[in-house]
């Protein structure tokens, strides 16, 4: 199974509860946080998310 690789890049200041706890169920703790998921369909909605926080590539 692939993998998703995100990272944060924008911060959470002034950002709604919900857009900050989509962040923290990713895994991402502070901007330049990089966290492995497997690619699946509840971690591509909260990627969709929070699109405008983050950054993700697809490995293998």
């Amino acid at each position: 199974m692939s993998e998703i690789v995100v990272k944060q890049i924008r911060s959470l200041i002034g950002q709604s509860e919900a857009n900050r706890k989509v962040v923290k169920g990713l895994g991402l703790r502070r901007i330049g946080h990089t966290k492995a998921h497997k690619d699946n369909n509840c971690i591509r909605g909260m990627i969709n998310k929070v699109k405008h926080l983050i950054t993700y590539e697809l490995k293998g």
